[in-house]
């Protein structure tokens, strides 16, 4: 059985981790019978937005513990994720990824990445294990790995395909219900909701990406 480790950052499009990514990543992780591992990192978020109103508020929210929202509770820090437990890494979207895993909301292509993630995914990609990356998460990619010319998709060209272009990485034009795959760097990535409109759009993506990613786990 597949043990793949799911990074969330939060519970909430606005503020951490896409709530139907997440749960069509889980939907299909576990209709092909793999073990899930979930980790988050264990910090304040960047802000809370009232999903209601759209704005910011005085709250301050842990993103391990707004996750365990998505995971039912059973979560760890992601300081603690060992990459010889793992057989693959997926990464859901929403602002959570450019806002708790990194700051690219705020920095752009200048962003960093919270360095658990940083050491986990470089450990990942030394060993040849295969990584998934929805929505707007193939950012992370292209800043750790621009420099082996990564190829992700965050669908269309938009201010995020640019700013993987200037990392280094290289953008692919996809649809929402389309996944694509660097074999040179075995990483998979879909655009979801950056240009999907609804769950019926993106699951064939996100179901896609996740059969292809559990694919290439080696034997």
């Amino acid at each position: 059985m597949a043990n793949v480790g799911v990074i969330l950052s939060g519970c909430g499009v606005f503020d951490g981790s896409e709530i139907h990514e997440a749960v069509l990543t889980l939907l299909a992780l576990q209709k092909a019978g793999a073990n899930i591992s979930f980790f988050a990192p264990d910090k304040a978020q960047m802000h809370v937005v009232d999903h209601v109103e759209g704005s910011p508020t005085d709250e301050s929210r842990n993103i391990l513990v707004e996750s365990a929202r998505i995971s039912r509770g059973d979560i760890s820090p992601l300081s603690d994720a060992d990459v010889n437990d793992l057989d693959a890494i997926l990464i859901p979207g929403g602002f959570g990824a450019a806002k708790n895993l990194s700051t690219f909301s705020v920095s752009g292509p200048s962003m960093s990445v919270t360095p658990s993630l940083v050491r986990l995914l470089k450990q990942m990609h030394k060993a040849g294990k295969p990584m998934g990356f929805l929505c707007i998460s193939p950012v992370i990619a292209a800043k750790l790995f621009g420099k082996q010319k990564v190829e992700v998709t965050v669908g269309s060209a938009c201010d995020a395909s640019e700013a993987i272009e200037s990392m280094g990485g290289i953008h692919v034009e996809k649809t929402a219900s389309e996944y694509h795959v660097d074999e040179k760097n075995n990483v998979v990535s879909t655009p979801a909701y950056m240009i999907g409109q609804n769950m019926v759009d993106i699951e064939p993506g996100i179901t896609g990406l996740v059969n292809e990613v559990l694919s290439r786990i080696s034997s």
